[in-house]
């Protein structure tokens, strides 16, 4: 089972009681602490030493440099050499806007409309609302596991999920206590290139000094109106 971070003491029990033999199988668990958008609830049954993963294999090195830095452990990027990072700096009222013209310029480009998922840090999106009304919540995760469109969800319901491209409008945090482990997870979610829309230094602020380090090599986008 993956996420196994945010997992609360009422769901390993529910999880064990899914086991066919409870008393002889046997449970894998995936789970990143900075990731972790829940408060502690639960400890995992399993007594062995876990296994750390230090290397990010999904993301070019650019992107798994610049979400690494915001993590609390070591990671060693693995990926190709990639694109830089592209950074739109406005003001967090703005980011949303930004993220949309962003993702219309990266259709221009040739980028494949199912490349490419916008995601929110605070309100979700107009379309995300819009879609799931429409259509209900499992028409909606159908329509991102067929990969024709563009998806345009939130941080928190993209965890473990990724797409090549990755437009990430940071505007704002409801909880500054989870602001860090929220950015670290929508900056990890691009294979291939992130776009980070939102105030160039309240990102560096949550991410600190390696954070701010690694955006230095990111390259200013000034979007054309």
């Amino acid at each position: 089972m993956d996420e196994a971070q945010d997992f609360g003491d009422l769901w390993w029990t529910s999880l064990l009681r899914c086991l066919r033999d409870p008393a002889h199988g046997g449970l894998f668990l995936f789970g990143d602490a900075g990731q972790r958008v829940f408060a502690p609830g639960g400890t995992g049954p399993i007594d062995l030493p876990p296994f750390e993963l230090d290397e990010n294999l999904r993301s070019t090195k650019p992107i798994a440099q610049l979400s690494g830095s915001v993590s609390d452990r070591r990671i060693t990027p693995r990926g190709g050499a990639g694109a830089p990072v592209r950074l739109i700096d406005v003001p967090a009222e703005d980011a949303v806007e930004a993220a949309d013209d962003a993702v219309e310029a990266l259709l221009d480009e040739g980028w494949d409309p199912g490349d490419v998922a916008l995601l929110t840090t605070r309100t979700r999106h107009l379309e995300q609302v819009n879609r799931i009304d429409a259509v209900g919540h499992d028409t909606y995760w159908d329509d991102f596991f067929d990969g024709t469109d563009v998806f345009y969800g939130h941080v928190l319901n993209f965890k473990g999920l990724e797409r090549p491209v990755v437009v990430l409008a940071a505007n704002g945090f409801r909880d500054a206590e989870r602001a860090r482990s929220m950015l670290y997870t929508g900056l990890s979610r691009a294979r291939s290139l992130l776009v980070v829309a939102g105030p160039r230094a309240e990102i560096e602020r949550i991410g600190g000094d390696a954070a701010r380090h690694r955006l230095v090599a990111s390259e200013a986008w000034a979007l054309q109106g």
